[in-house]
């Protein structure tokens, strides 16, 4: 179905909570961009290797940024968890990305005038190492828990319940108290990306379409399959892929038999390495559409005329864009681990988390503490153009028309990419409303073009 040339010829709801509980510990690609450890998940996508040398941070060191000033004062206490020393995926990428950013606002006059003092706690992939990081965030009386993401957030949440302390921000939403606790605020769209991948798949005429799902997200199936039957087609097959990484070509031969002509794939980055060799081989010229910070350039290095055209949906704007100025340059500035992928759901959404997180605490009066920002969060509006849409945390989809077991989503629109010489490059200038397709009943504004 492809047009372009490459160097190979080649009704339901959503699914109950149950479901997810069920799954969710399992969906390593449905975050951040993951994989074990001889292959961590936010390796440098080719545009990212030396993000202090591209030309956009060139540009915003010449007047994008802010204006310098030291912060002073009582700190304002944070923290971040995620999982990196670990034998499952990792996300160095969020630590990092917590790291610079408090280098930064600290030197761009701070939180309300005040430094952040962001503290990190490595949830080793469990979730005994995941509950002590929440027990170490209320120790240390944190205002909030910003920009988080394990796949063991049902061991975080009841330990932050009775701390009364907030979950804020988190781009990837995943354990079933993540998306239905009165002290959860996500920020990102999560698991919504997978309706956004059949969405445009559809939408660019795919009539043949298989799904490509990795062992343990069976829960995205029906999300993508009430996405098919509201377009008015069907996924005609779902394909299991074996989580550890190996030999995919008796998979490849089963996603692309017959006349499909569209894969639509929850599949995190080090299967996708495995993947593209087999798929190459095949000769196929199917395309492929898959998640943002998985199925991306260092996924596909080597393999960049077989994937010409092939289409990323996920939650946040390509980091090329003008609105991640501050951020490309803060990765610069304070040296940021080369090896990551900042172009991703773990690291725009950690950055995003922290500067809805600087507005919501700006937007208080009074004392700043846990329970204060708890309070403050549950009405706050976030207005961050072309990182995310404009987000009304008193508005979510719990109160708009949203399926049961999601109810603390306020995010739901999605952003798409598409590979063109191997390079990710922005498709379409605006957010994308899902929320029809995902099982709601009322749309929601995404905002202004972004582009």
């Amino acid at each position: 179905m492809k047009s372009t040339t490459r160097r190979f010829a080649r009704g339901s709801r959503w699914p109950l909570l149950a479901v997810f509980a069920l799954l969710a510990c399992a969906l390593v690609l449905a975050a951040c961009g993951g994989g074990g450890s001889t292959s961590t998940p936010e390796e440098p996508t080719a545009s990212q290797e030396e993000p202090a040398g591209s030309e956009e941070s060139a540009a915003s060191e010449e007047g994008a940024g802010a204006e310098e000033s030291e912060a002073k004062g009582e700190p304002i206490v944070t923290m971040t968890y995620t999982d990196v020393n670990t034998e499952g995926p990792q996300y160095k990428n969020i630590e990092e990305t917590e790291r610079v950013y408090q280098e930064w606002i600290n030197s761009h006059g701070g939180i309300a005038g005040r430094p952040l003092e962001a503290k990190f706690c490595d949830a080793h992939g469990t979730p005994t190492a995941a509950a002590a990081c929440a027990r170490e965030a209320v120790a240390d009386k944190a205002v909030a828990v910003v920009g988080n993401f394990t796949f063991t957030g049902d061991a975080v949440v009841p330990i932050l319940e009775k701390g009364n302390t907030a979950l804020f921000g988190n781009c990837c939403a995943i354990s079933p108290l993540e998306l239905t606790s009165k002290i959860s605020f996500p920020m990102g769209n999560q698991p919504l990306y997978g309706v956004g991948l059949v969405h445009k798949a559809v939408e660019q005429g795919c009539e043949h379409i298989k799904g490509v799902i990795i062992e343990g997200a069976e829960a995205f199936e029906p999300l993508m399959e009430n996405a098919a039957k509201v377009e008015g087609t069907k996924i005609e097959k779902f394909i299991k892929l074996p989580g550890t990484a190996q030999d995919y070509s008796a998979q490849v031969a089963e996603a692309t038999a017959g006349d499909t002509d569209c894969l639509v794939m929850i599949v995190s980055e080090t299967p996708y390495i495995a993947w593209m060799p087999a798929f190459a081989q095949s000769g196929s010229e199917v395309r492929m559409y898959g998640p943002q910070g998985n199925f991306n350039e260092n996924a596909v290095k080597g393999f960049e005329s077989v994937v010409e055209g092939d289409v990323v949906a996920g939650m946040y704007p390509d980091i090329s864009l003008p609105q991640w100025d501050e951020y490309r340059e803060a990765l610069e500035k304070f040296e940021a681990d080369t090896s990551q992928d900042y172009n991703s759901l773990g690291g725009m959404g950690t950055w995003a988390a922290y500067e809805g997180f600087k507005q919501v605490v700006e937007s208080m009066s009074g004392e700043v503490n846990n329970a204060t920002f708890l309070k403050a969060a549950e009405t706050a509006k976030v207005n961050l153009p072309g990182m995310v849409p404009p987000l009304n945390f008193a508005e979510n989809w719990g109160k708009t028309g949203g399926p049961k077991g999601f109810e603390r989503l306020v995010n739901r629109c999605g952003t798409f990419s598409e590979f063109k010489e191997g390079k990710l490059t922005p498709l379409g200038e605006k957010f994308e409303d899902l929320s029809i397709l995902g099982g709601g009943t009322k749309p929601m504004d995404c905002g202004p073009a972004f582009g």
